[in-house]
């Protein structure tokens, strides 16, 4: 059985929340080897839940302007 390969590149405007579509700033790689996408305000409405399931969170919500 092979380990999932974790994605470290920088999110940029091409990933999308998929919640709601907008520009993602947080990266969630779940145990089972998938991933999902948030945008800053979805990212703080589910953190806690998202905590609980993920195997790495990328976080850059930092950097919204």
């Amino acid at each position: 059985m092979t380990s999932p390969v974790l994605d470290d590149r920088t999110l940029d405007t091409t990933d999308r929340c998929d919640r709601c579509g907008a520009q993602a700033y947080l990266r969630v790689i779940l145990a089972s080897g998938g991933e999902l996408l948030f945008c800053a305000h979805h990212a703080r409405a589910h953190e806690d839940k998202l905590r609980q399931v993920a195997l790495k969170i990328q976080d850059e919500t930092g950097s919204v302007n």
